[in-house]
């Protein structure tokens, strides 16, 4: 089963090396893993993709939990969250083709940030389903270029 887990940790130099090498010397896989600062500058928030049951999940959790900068370790999976992720692709652009991405784009809600002859660099932003439903509608047409940021989440605040 797919995990979304949310890990706050002090902003210090190798923090995220001793998490990824955690996950390395466990034979964790680690599907995506994105850091960032939060709203105060010394702590930075982790999200993890990571697949695995509920026992090994929870073995998971409690070798974050052990990690010397961790602060806090929750996993998002089953609890209400917002999760989004960043994609950039560059599509191979002709005339026959052009009013098709155009109106594609408006479709996912995507921005165009680049554009040239041959090519055009799109934007969507959205949930990982929407990414890879973006993903699939948009390879006929000739992905030249790809890359997604991997999920990024935050629990979701009480109404």
């Amino acid at each position: 089963m797919r995990h979304l887990i949310s890990v706050l940790v002090e902003n210090k130099f190798g923090t995220l090396n001793r998490v990824a090498a955690m996950f390395s010397a466990r034979g964790f896989n680690l599907e995506s893993i994105s850091i960032g600062e939060t709203e105060d500058t010394e702590i930075s928030r982790m999200t993890i993709v990571t697949r695995g049951d509920d026992q090994i999940i929870s073995q998971v959790l409690k070798q974050l939990n052990r990690l010397i900068d961790t602060i806090k370790v929750t996993d998002l999976t089953k609890q209400p969250h917002i999760e989004r992720e960043l994609l950039l692709m560059t599509l191979k652009l002709s005339r026959a083709t052009q009013h098709e991405i155009f109106g594609l784009i408006n479709v996912f809600k995507g921005k165009v940030v680049d554009i040239k002859q041959k090519s055009i660099t799109i934007e969507v932003i959205g949930s990982p389903d929407k990414i890879n439903t973006t993903i699939d509608i948009f390879r006929p047409y000739g992905i030249k270029e790809l890359a997604r940021s991997g999920a990024v989440a935050i629990h979701r605040g009480e109404s």
